[in-house]
């Protein structure tokens, strides 16, 4: 099949919709399929690549409808992924309506979104119920709808959704085989060698709880544990602005617990260089406010890398976490329960090497070749649609 990717963002600019895409594009095309992307015009010049970029959007707003539909058409798809974040394309609404204007240029051709979540877009001042509205709408023109996670699953299908798939996302840094031992990651990353360290992954979001961290390591610092905080990656995705008041609140907030000395940040790296950093970390804590979910590449990551996570109690069950096995789940919005969970893991070496384990045993599920299988049959199953 000739499969055409369409993203908000993609890489060299840093951000999880990007990275999928980039990563699924490559699983697609390693099973024989004819695969391209389609994005705006950041990024600047694309490093040498078997899977060409096209990015010939100038904004995410009616400019694109008309830029990809000719584009497209003159490549001439069997089958187009949408990739589907609001904050990707600016949380204008444009691309809400896409699917169903896009059938001037592609006729037939069956558009896929995938949601990534189901934020709203702002639209604009007041929209109030049309933002919701906005997000259903996307979901009822396209041809099919893959969600990542239980959650969105969940809420689609009440909403009357029928096509729907759930295929998880998986890791966007994989790990070498040949990561090496902690005291090597630390001795070329400058990270003291005899200190406990907890790792986060990812941008700097409220609803990550990297404040909450924060909390939890000044707490176990007064008590008199030794630990210390390595923030891995960038802080703030160029997709979405509001994130920098939050990290520039949380630096603050780091040398008002007098946490000076014990708060480590990677900044951007190449992916050698994060899988170097979750290497020399003890743990990955990772408290979300809105629960451990299946949607966050922050959370696939350390599970691929087989770190020892602790997180939060999903919203809805996740059969696959199993408490006390591959992850280690606590309350969200608990800050003693995450400094007790931290102190717990870091002093029971059993206990952090069956988390372990368990979370390289996890990852495999969500292997890239896998999670491309399930999404070629989604496109097979529209195409014997179409025929009948």
């Amino acid at each position: 099949m000739r499969l055409a990717l369409v993203t908000g963002e993609y890489p060299p600019l840093p951000g999880g919709v990007g990275d999928y895409t980039r990563e699924l594009a490559r699983a697609l095309q390693a099973r024989g399929h004819v695969v391209a992307v389609w994005t705006d015009r950041r990024g600047g010049e694309d490093a040498p690549s078997s899977v060409p970029v096209f990015r010939v959007v100038p904004r995410w707003d009616a400019r694109a409808w008309f830029a990809l539909g000719r584009s497209l058409r003159a490549w001439g798809p069997d089958g187009v992924l949408l990739q589907y974040q609001a904050a990707a394309y600016g949380l204008g609404g444009a691309m809400n309506l896409w699917p169903a204007i896009a059938r001037l240029w592609l006729g037939e051709i069956p558009i896929v979104v995938v949601f990534h979540d189901l934020r709203v877009p702002y639209l604009f001042p007041k929209a109030g119920p049309l933002r919701a509205w906005s997000v259903r709408f996307l979901a009822r023109r396209a041809k099919g709808v893959i969600v990542t996670n239980h959650e969105d699953e969940a809420v689609l299908r009440a909403a009357g959704i029928r096509f729907l798939r759930r295929i998880p996302i998986g890791s966007n840094i994989m790990p070498p085989s040949d990561l090496p031992p902690p005291s090597t990651a630390r001795a070329r990353l400058g990270f003291p060698g005899d200190l406990p360290l907890v790792g986060f992954f990812g941008f700097l979001h409220p609803s990550k709880g990297f404040d909450l961290l924060l909390e939890a390591v000044a707490m176990l610092t007064r008590e008199g544990a030794a630990v210390g905080l390595v923030h891995i990656g960038a802080t703030a995705a160029p997709s979405d602005p509001s994130q920098r008041d939050y990290a520039a609140w949380c630096r603050r907030r780091i040398i008002e617990l007098g946490l000076q000395g014990r708060v480590w940040e990677t900044g951007y790296r190449p992916p050698e260089e994060i899988s170097l950093a979750f290497a020399a970390v003890d743990l990955c804590a990772l408290p979300y406010r809105d629960g451990v979910s299946f949607r966050r590449g922050t959370l696939m990551a350390a599970l691929a890398h087989g770190r020892a996570v602790i997180s939060t109690f999903p919203r809805v069950s996740i059969p696959e976490l199993q408490d006390g096995d591959n992850i280690f789940l606590v309350p969200p919005d608990d800050v003693k329960a995450l400094a007790l969970a931290i102190r717990r893991v870091l002093g029971d070496p059993d206990l952090r090497l069956r988390l372990e384990r368990g979370a390289r045993m996890l990852a495999k599920r969500f292997a890239w070749e896998r999670i491309a299988a399930q999404v070629e049959e989604v496109f097979q199953s529209l195409s014997q649609r179409l025929q009948k």
